[in-house]
């Protein structure tokens, strides 16, 4: 399980570095000094959660949007659609499509999790 929940955060990770979103981790040292307001400058403000998944929907989006468009390209007989483009879009939007509905069902499972726990 913890295999596919690194493998989910990589991918958002990835979408994060797509969207010009570069987020470094924050090592021990920053961690602690952000924490306790003694570092010399303000910390650098991470994405939300909400905006790393809008961003990631977003991105599916676009993907099969561009799937779309290069497949009804290579049927009306576009030249610069090639067979091997339109695959390759429509194989990449897929996967794109498949990590978000993953991510959508460990959230749900994550939620119910969480409501079935006894006080």
């Amino acid at each position: 399980m913890t295999d596919s929940i690194n493998s989910i955060l990589s991918q958002i990770r990835s979408y994060q570095n797509q969207m010009g979103q570069n987020v470094a981790p924050l090592g021990d040292a920053a961690r602690s000094n952000a924490i306790s307001g003694l570092g010399g400058s303000a910390p650098a403000q991470a994405p939300s959660f909400t905006e790393t998944l809008r961003s990631a929907v977003a991105g599916v989006n676009e993907a099969q949007q561009k799937s779309g468009a290069l497949a009804k390209a290579f049927e009306l007989g576009d030249p610069s659609a090639d067979l091997a483009k339109v695959m390759i879009a429509s194989q990449q939007s897929q996967v794109a499509f498949r990590a978000t509905v993953e991510v959508r069902n460990r959230l749900v499972q994550a939620y119910q999790d969480v409501m079935n726990m006894s006080l």
